[in-house]
């Protein structure tokens, strides 16, 4: 009745916790792997799990969709490997395959799952970082990913609803972590922006360089309340500003190079 479906680089650090928290609940579990070096695949058979390797993809959101589109069971829930499900989850998980084994009516064809982002040893609260809703769990063949951008949400083909529960995600345990995503990031934004022939004057550069990173900053920490969330919350809205800046600069290299 569902298939979890994973796209994954390098995380032996995750997949297990991530695999375990749906064990007994998945029929069927897919990874696809973009070239890990570590033991990530090995981890991932072990769960039972069928495995496709292929290349690592800067816009990893290819690789899941990959994963989404070798499901085969009726209900499917993408999942990073960063990303525990909760008991709530779970049982409504159960209730919603009893509902659709007994042929009851289902309104929606996707919904919507809260997650609480863990960011240097705590659960943010604020700075819009909760509840962050993402479409995650949907009926086989009513979803699907655009692939454009790592940041998108999935597109849903009718009626979306919220599930009880939440993905309990562990991106950034700690700071190291999130640099590690953050140039990552910053560098896929730089192609974009190249991609996208932007502009190289005073106004693109006061824009990515000034105005962005100001205003972004005082959003998530003043508007959204990240101040809430302590020194956790100051770091996040500051280099969350600093993402323009960066990505602005790294498109000046690509653009510019030779």
């Amino acid at each position: 009745m569902l298939s979890v479906v994973l796209a994954t680089h390098n995380e032996e650090k995750n997949l297990a916790k991530c695999l375990e928290s749906v064990k007994g609940l998945a029929d069927e579990i897919i990874v696809v792997d973009g070239d890990s070096t570590d033991q990530t695949r090995k981890i991932a058979e072990s769960f039972g799990a069928k495995v496709f390797q292929t290349t690592n993809k800067q816009n990893f959101h290819i690789n899941k969709q990959m994963a989404m589109d070798k499901a085969k069971e009726k209900l499917v829930l993408q999942l990073d490997a960063d990303e525990l499900v909760d008991e709530e989850l779970r049982e409504f998980i159960k209730k919603l395959e009893n509902s659709i084994q007994n042929k009851e009516k289902i309104e929606a064809v996707a919904w919507w799952i809260r997650r609480k982002n863990f960011f240097c040893g705590r659960f943010l609260s604020k700075g819009g970082q909760y509840p962050d809703p993402v479409i995650r769990l949907y009926v086989n063949g009513k979803a699907h990913l655009p692939a454009k951008d790592v940041h998108e949400q999935m597109e849903a083909d009718g009626e979306t609803a919220y599930a009880e529960g939440h993905l309990l995600h562990y991106s950034n345990p700690t700071f190291a972590d999130y640099l590690h995503k953050f140039e990552t990031y910053t560098s896929f934004k730089a192609k974009q922006l190249k991609e996208a022939n932007t502009k190289v004057n005073p106004i693109t550069f006061l824009n990515f360089v000034l105005l962005k990173p100001i205003i972004t900053f005082f959003m998530i920490y003043l508007r959204h309340k990240g101040f809430v969330d302590g020194w956790q919350g100051f770091v996040f809205a500051f280099y969350s500003g600093l993402h323009h800046a960066v990505a602005y600069l790294k498109f000046l290299k690509i653009k510019y190079a030779n």
